[in-house]
């Protein structure tokens, strides 16, 4: 028993000198923080049903940043299949797809996490950080990123458009996006007010980076994708 006690007190005692002594911030700690963060923020809207966050934005020292850049998008994908495991055994419900980024905080110092989440509705999830970001196009609405990983987007109103636009002047289904390789393009899906791109009202229009599209009372900035020459299209 003593020989236990004495094994339980060297255990204890190094692992408390390596999170005193810590360089940087390990992946399981990230996996953790996150899923203390879908406790924390769970609401239960009726009996059997759970709601939780579905966007997860981890910040991190410069430094840790720095270190994972090359590999975040792997992290992420990771990290993504923690949260929706843990939800489920949880039996936690969420209100779209789960998508986790990074970012950069000059105010932590290394070896420090911190997780900012919110609850987005929608098939196509705000982009909250860069590894979500790189290599694919992206429309910035009213301050949200939502990365265009499809090859058709549709915009609208209604509850089944890919992006939710809560706008009375917005049609449920308003208009799509089309990307492909050889760039993209904007299509009104016959909408009631119709839709515009750069102040001109189009049925069709080519879509370049900084493009502003307007939908009802809502504008959009299309941000064209920046790709290397060996990347490839899904």
């Amino acid at each position: 028993m003593l020989d236990r006690f004495e094994k339980g007190v060297e255990r204890a005692v190094s692992s408390a000198f390596a999170k005193a002594f810590r360089s940087e911030v390990q992946p399981v700690e990230i996996a953790s923080a996150l899923r203390r963060e879908l406790d924390d923020r769970a609401a239960v809207l009726a009996r059997g049903r759970t709601l939780v966050p579905n966007s997860f934005t981890v910040e991190l020292a410069p430094s840790d940043h720095g270190k994972l850049a090359s590999w975040q998008d792997t992290l992420a994908d990771e990290l993504v299949a923690a949260v929706t495991q843990h939800a489920e055994k949880q039996r936690y419900a969420f209100v779209g797809p789960v998508q986790v980024g990074f970012h950069q905080a000059d105010d932590l110092r290394t070896g420090v996490c911190r997780v900012r989440s919110a609850t987005v509705k929608g098939r196509v999830a705000p982009a909250t950080g860069d590894a979500v970001s790189a290599g694919r196009p992206r429309l910035d609405v009213d301050g949200r990123r939502y990365v265009l990983t499809e090859t058709t987007t549709v915009l609208g109103r209604g509850s089944d458009a890919d992006i939710v636009l809560d706008d009375p002047g917005v049609s449920r289904r308003h208009a799509e996006i089309r990307v492909s390789p050889h760039g993209a393009q904007l299509v009104d899906l016959g909408s009631t007010n119709g839709t515009s791109v750069d102040g001109e009202r189009v049925r069709a229009a080519d879509l370049f980076d900084g493009s502003v599209i307007t939908l009802g009372h809502t504008q959009a900035v299309f941000r064209a994708a920046r790709r290397s020459a060996d990347e490839t299209w899904d």
